[in-house]
């Protein structure tokens, strides 16, 4: 059984989530930052396990909230789940009348993003070493 669920705060189930998969799987050093005070948490569990979460925050210098943090721990991808991730995400910003949604996604991505409606727009840039680019989506 799939079940999403939004916090106010970081909870430990998706510190944990992006500790395994940004910090230990990929090498980041500056996951956690300013933004997770102030951001709304999705946590997606399958069977009431912690598989997957992203993270929604509005920007003013964006002029729209942002996605980020988008992360399925490794035995869960290539089943959906974070596609079901982005459609919560999307489903939350509309609850709250935004109009866009953006993200930095990492160039490996990409292709992912760009089937779930995401549009590259600028060019590359370097987070710690790892290629990004800024996609949008009108919703």
């Amino acid at each position: 059984m799939l079940e999403c669920r939004q916090y106010a705060k970081l909870p430990r189930e998706a510190a944990m989530i992006r500790q395994e998969v940004f910090v230990e799987e990929q090498g980041f050093e500056l996951e956690f930052d300013e933004i997770d005070p102030i951001a709304q948490h999705i946590v997606l569990f399958e069977n009431g396990a912690p598989i997957g979460t992203c993270r929604v925050y509005w920007s003013g210098s964006k002029n729209s909230h942002v996605l980020g943090r988008v992360a399925v721990r490794k035995d869960y991808r290539g089943r959906s789940f974070g596609q079901k991730l982005l459609q919560e995400a999307e489903q939350l910003v509309c609850s709250m009348q935004g109009k866009t949604l953006c993200l930095a996604a990492q160039v490996r991505a990409k292709a992912f993003y760009e089937k779930q409606g995401y549009a590259a727009a600028g060019e590359q840039f370097l987070d710690e070493g790892c290629p990004h680019v800024w996609m949008y989506k009108t919703l």
